[in-house]
């Protein structure tokens, strides 16, 4: 630092600075910086009273404290830090102000100076036209600023779609089982796979068809409904039918004992009351004997090796609906929707839990006539919007043909009043 100190806005201290470096003082003749150095911050101890100050504020540990504030930090903190840095702000701005009108000090103590404003960083100051402003006013501004745009996003997070918890409201219900709820369906997520079979399989048959097995489901969907037998049968149903279709050769006149036979199994493992085996021989038109169908779930089981415990569409379709915060209006479309893949040889290329998830997402955007994809469905499905579209736009396309063509079982039963004339939805096309 040459020449005369008086112009320097840099040596305007406050008064309690120049206490400390009072006129004619001497300091002890060393040699070296470090001794320099350990003599003033003795005299930063002894005379610097303000808590907020600019070689404290320059010190890059004090500010990296305060920006580590990351956004787990609570909202009342934020406001708490705010207060704190503009009361020690506006106390020192004052203090500031009324004492660079004081007078400067003496350029014999210059040497002393030099070493002190040396360790308070001088660039730190700029000069304006009434009171030099020191830097880190700019940075704590900046710094406030900051914390304002960390709450804001933090506020926006939260408003924006928080994932729900579903299973809050059945604490208290012991049949929704809450404690083991998400390990029974990671459970089906880990074992879905089981159940499924290959998508081309039918070519392995030589006397069948995926025609034939569609006329079977849908004419099978039609007994489901006179029988009034729950919705879980008609799922099992058509499940044990595709994995014993994939292990066992059938020719085409034992095709429809194969579906009777498949129902009456998962009504023995699903129904309270199970119907007689005399009665589904009669709705078959007496196509088959008692003894047939009898022979016929022999081979069944063992071919299946009596494994009847598989993740069908209907156990993620109960779960996800509820993830959905869905009405019944929704709840009907979404199982008319699936009940339409059922009979479509095709959708076999899918798992159960991304049938039952499409069915939802292409039900609520049929109904609002946009996209409807929460974060709390995505959560709870394991699947994003775009890994439901392309299944989605096949079920579009079933829908729009539902009421045509020879296979109308499906809509019939939902063109009714008891399922609320879902099938008369209009489909949502811009899929």
């Amino acid at each position: 630092m040459g020449g005369s100190l008086e112009n320097n806005p840099v040596i305007n201290r406050p008064s309690h600075l120049q206490g400390g470096l009072r006129m004619g003082a001497k300091f002890p003749q060393q040699s070296t910086t470090q001794n320099h150095r350990q003599a003033l911050s003795n005299i930063d101890q002894n005379i610097i009273g303000a808590t907020l100050c600019p070689s404290l504020l320059n010190k890059t540990g004090f500010l990296g404290k305060v920006e580590n504030c990351n956004k787990n930090t609570s909202v009342s903190a934020y406001g708490s830090i705010k207060r704190k840095f503009a009361a020690q702000l506006m106390s020192h701005q004052q203090t500031c102000h009324e004492e660079t009108k004081k007078p400067t000090l003496a350029a014999s103590n210059s040497h002393g100076l030099e070493e002190y404003c040396t360790s308070i960083d001088v660039d730190g100051y700029e000069e304006t036209s009434d009171v030099p402003v020191p830097m880190f006013v700019k940075h704590t501004e900046a710094m406030m600023n900051e914390i304002d745009q960390m709450v804001e996003i933090e506020m926006e997070d939260v408003v924006e779609d928080p994932i729900l918890d579903i299973d809050n409201s059945d604490v208290k219900n012991p049949l929704a089982v809450v404690e083991y709820i998400d390990d029974i369906y990671a459970y089906y997520r880990k074992t879905e796979n089981s159940g499924c079979v290959s998508p081309n399989y039918m070519v392995h048959q030589f006397d069948i068809n995926e025609k034939m097995r569609a006329i079977l489901i849908d004419w099978l969907i039609e007994v489901h409904c006179k029988f009034e037998l729950m919705e879980e049968t008609l799922f099992l149903t058509v499940n044990l039918i595709d994995r014993f279709l994939e292990r066992q050769m059938v020719v085409r006149k034992k095709l429809q004992l194969v579906g009777v036979t498949a129902m009456l199994l998962a009504c023995k493992y699903e129904e309270v009351s199970v119907p007689f085996v005399e009665e589904l021989v009669h709705i078959s038109d007496k196509a088959y004997m008692r003894e047939e169908v009898i022979e016929m779930e022999k081979l069944m089981v063992n071919t299946l090796q009596f494994n009847m415990s598989v993740p069908t569409p209907y156990v993620f379709m109960r779960r996800f609906l509820k993830a959905a915060q869905s009405d019944k209006t929704v709840e009907l479309l979404s199982f008319f929707i699936i009940e339409l893949c059922l009979v479509e040889y095709e959708m076999l290329q899918y798992p159960p839990s991304l049938l039952a998830a499409a069915a939802i997402y292409t039900a609520q955007c049929s109904l609002y006539r946009s996209k409807q994809w929460t974060k709390t469905s995505e959560w709870h499905t394991n699947y994003s919007e775009d890994q439901l579209r392309e299944c989605s736009r096949l079920m579009v396309r079933f829908h729009q043909k539902a009421g045509t063509g020879k296979l109308t079982g499906v809509y019939k039963k939902y063109n009714t009043c008891k399922f609320g004339y879902a099938a008369k939805s209009e489909p949502a096309q811009f899929l």
